[in-house]
């Protein structure tokens, strides 16, 4: 028992502190965890990011990932300032190859005055308060296009920091792919046809080699990436840039698909409580054995065209399967097949693989309710009126009592999509609706606000593929059933 003073007085219940002047967080009682709510910061705080590369080596792609993680889950505020966008503005979209030739002198007039207008904006943008990191996106291919950036920015008073990001790709393979994915379904080559647009871009593509100069120590602070695979740093020093190499040796500008599901109906769902540690109903097990059957006849196939007779066939490759460590998840994927195959991956190596062998992680654990654990909503509107009110204000920062907020789901959830970024075999993750909510925010370039809010029915399976100007969606229903409860019965304001 604490000695009695005047600042503690002793009740029947126990102890009552005297506290006139208590410790305010400002961001309310259900506060984020620091690491996700950003901070105040100086001009030395900030960073500027630099892209360089040819085309056609994913620097769009790696601009966004980057301004994504850091927007969505730390909630730094960034933007990125892409050359190709000003060009488009200037001189229109489809311009032939001819118009990136450098001996072109009213082309690179005007070329110029795009990057100008970039810059420009980059600079007013750094100038604001809260703004944390800027990104320019551009070739940026010779040594005195890099000279006049840096120079320009500490005229223009922008003390932040500085890093070269390089992308680097004389894997023909790869290259082939991100024409074919990117660079076709860009506004530059709307509606031509795909050989005469691949034809003109290899010819844009060698105006930028004859001049290009690979980055070296002498341009300071940078990161090179080549093919993906082999990443070389130089002179990056603190916090948040150093996070930024960790995330970049992450990506690949492969293409990449996730397919996401919740666990098939459980005892919790049809009763209409939240959280807990139930077993599927006998619709959720339905849906086990349509989940099954689709991730073999589907999920582990792929389209492959035979070189020498033009065929169509599919072909096995391999997966993987994530869920949660709770009974529903795993009870969901039990009689997903796990045969073994050699496969030839793309380092070259051939390995045994267990195809879709489960790896249970706990980040994929449902949203923790906390004392609320095994409720229904309208329980905790009986029992717990206030929390209930404050949920209802503010879903994404509120915590359940002894329990979880949107804000901490986030924040063990951040590793998952850093994997995700790094798989390059297709993964099928069966977890739950809060975890569902923010991976799909995730990717989809929702805000963080709208993550709760996301819907994600039972029965479905969600398939993603990110790339470089945004994510493609597609859902199938693998189990009809009208007025299944799930357990998600939150008044019309939750949703």
């Amino acid at each position: 028992m604490p000695p009695a003073n005047n600042d503690v007085s002793s009740t029947g219940s126990g102890y009552q502190v005297d506290n006139p002047m208590p410790h305010i967080n400002p961001e309310g009682e259900n506060a984020a965890p620091l690491e996700v709510i950003g901070a105040t910061v100086t001009q030395s705080d900030k960073l500027v990011i630099i892209m360089v590369g040819l085309p056609a080596t994913g620097k769009t792609h790696i601009a966004k990932r980057i301004c994504r993680y850091l927007t969505f889950f730390h909630d730094i505020p960034s933007q990125i300032f892409n050359v190709g966008d000003y060009r488009r503005k200037l001189v229109g979209a489809q311009m032939p190859a001819s118009f990136y030739d450098h001996s072109n002198t009213d082309a690179v007039a005007q070329r110029h005055v795009a990057c100008n207008a970039a810059l420009n904006d980059l600079i007013e943008y750094m100038k604001q308060d809260g703004v944390r990191m800027g990104m320019y996106d551009a070739t940026n291919s010779t040594r005195e296009r890099r000279k006049w950036l840096i120079n320009t920015l500490r005229e223009a008073g922008i003390g932040a920091k500085k890093i070269f990001v390089e992308s680097i790709c004389d894997d023909e393979k790869i290259l082939e792919a991100n024409i074919k994915t990117v660079k076709l379904s860009t506004p530059d080559y709307k509606g031509i046809d795909p050989e005469e647009a691949i034809k003109d871009f290899r010819k844009r593509r060698e105006q930028y080699m004859n001049v290009y100069e690979p980055l070296e120590d002498a341009d300071g602070s940078y990161v090179k990436i080549i093919n993906c695979k082999k990443f070389i740093t130089n002179n990056i020093r603190g916090y948040l840039p150093l996070k930024l190499v960790h995330f970049i040796m992450n990506l690949h500008t492969l293409p990449r698909t996730f397919y996401l599901t919740r666990h098939g109906q459980s005892g919790y769902n049809v009763l209409g409580k939240i959280g807990g540690d139930s077993g599927l109903s006998s619709a959720g097990l339905e849906y086990a054995r349509r989940l099954g059957a689709f991730a073999k006849e589907v999920i582990a196939q792929e389209k492959v065209v035979d070189e020498e007779t033009g065929e169509e066939k599919r072909v096995p490759r391999p997966c993987r399967l994530w869920t949660s460590t709770l009974r529903r998840t795993k009870e969901t994927a039990q009689f997903i097949d796990n045969e073994e195959f050699e496969h030839l991956f793309d380092n070259g190596e051939t390995l045994n693989w267990v195809q879709f062998r489960r790896m249970e992680r706990r980040n994929l654990d449902e949203i923790y309710a906390g004392s609320c654990d095994g409720m229904t909503y309208k329980e905790i509107e009986a029992v717990y009126p206030d929390e209930f009110k404050r949920r209802q204000d503010d879903k994404l920062s509120y915590r359940y009592p002894r329990g979880e907020s949107y804000m901490d789901v986030m924040l063990r959830v951040e590793p998952l999509a850093l994997c995700m970024e790094r798989t390059r075999e297709p993964v099928l993750i069966v977890c739950h609706q809060g975890i569902l909510r923010v991976l799909y925010a995730y990717f989809m370039g929702m805000s963080r606000e709208e993550a709760p809010h996301v819907k994600v029915p039972l029965n479905y399976v969600i398939k993603l593929q990110p790339h470089a100007y945004g994510c493609h969606e597609e859902r199938t229903c693998l189990l009809e059933k009208f007025n299944m409860d799930d357990g998600q019965d939150e008044p019309v304001t939750y949703l």
